[in-house]
């Protein structure tokens, strides 16, 4: 399945540009003021981190609904430490909350199943090949 996802940089802004996803409302993003950018929108780390988080409550979410569990909600916490990014080590750590679920076994079976959700395994599993190319313009 192909999809196509344009960034466009917005006019008179420093670093802020908009993100078209079709079919979806315009997103957007920039750089923290420390790098020269506004702040006035998440950068793309946040994006790479709150793919994983969304992509673990979603999926433990959608076991729990097979499962006929009494789920409520999930709060999916993701922190980063990027403290050594440049020597190639980015680390996250997600924390799950599972609202409504008491039995610690349920728990403790949505949390192993979250593990199995595509972004969590794309970005520890997969290899992900690039390419760039530019058009003129």
């Amino acid at each position: 399945m192909e999809k196509m996802i344009t960034v466009i940089s917005e006019r008179n802004r420093i670093f802020r540009h908009r993100i078209e996803v079709s079919g979806f409302d315009d997103l957007y993003a920039d750089v923290p003021k420390a790098y020269g950018g506004e702040e006035s929108a998440p950068d793309p780390h946040d994006y790479f981190d709150l793919s994983l988080g969304a992509c673990k409550a979603i999926t433990s979410k959608m076991y729990a609904q097979r499962k006929q569990w009494p789920l409520e909600g999930i709060t999916a916490t993701v922190k980063r430490d990027d403290s050594q990014e440049r020597k190639g080590l980015y680390k996250l750590e997600v924390t799950l909350e599972f609202h409504g679920i008491d039995d610690p076994e349920q728990c403790a079976r949505l949390e192993e199943i979250s593990h199995r959700c595509p972004i969590h395994r794309l970005m520890t599993e997969a290899t992900v090949e690039v390419t760039t190319r530019s058009v003129g313009g």
